[in-house]
């Protein structure tokens, strides 16, 4: 049986707006706010947990890094960052991604409890 191929492992060239040796940036295709990006390892890898140390270090750099570029370019107020780590996670590209996502005052009602709202009925703590 054939599989898909990844998106994540050849991306369009013209997304890409970081790359080091182990690391792509790209804009997110389906973004929920304006600058969304994903950081991608260039080894395929299902999680990022599956990288050895020393890259799963310098990804973390690029996420920083990433971060940086989206605050000068964008001026947000705020990101989330969140990762999907398995299907039951949500996660549907099977390739380790983290999202970079600017954030502003008042793109949502009440933004308290960020990524805890993908359980909505355990969300509000407060």
């Amino acid at each position: 049986m054939n599989q898909p191929a990844c998106p994540f492992c050849n991306p369009p060239k013209e997304r890409i707006f970081l790359e080091t040796d182990t690391t792509l940036a790209f804009f997110d295709a389906y973004p929920v706010t304006e600058g969304h990006a994903l950081v991608v390892p260039k080894q395929h890898a299902a999680s990022i947990f599956d990288l050895p140390p020393d890259e799963l270090a310098l990804f973390w750099s690029q996420v920083a890094a990433v971060r940086q570029l989206l605050a000068e370019k964008y001026n947000p107020d705020a990101f989330n960052i969140g990762i999907n780590d398995g299907t039951a996670a949500g996660q549907t590209v099977m390739h380790a991604h983290t999202h970079v996502i600017p954030r502003r005052k008042g793109d949502v009602i009440d933004p308290r409890g960020g990524i805890r709202w993908i359980i909505p009925d355990r969300a509000k703590y407060w």
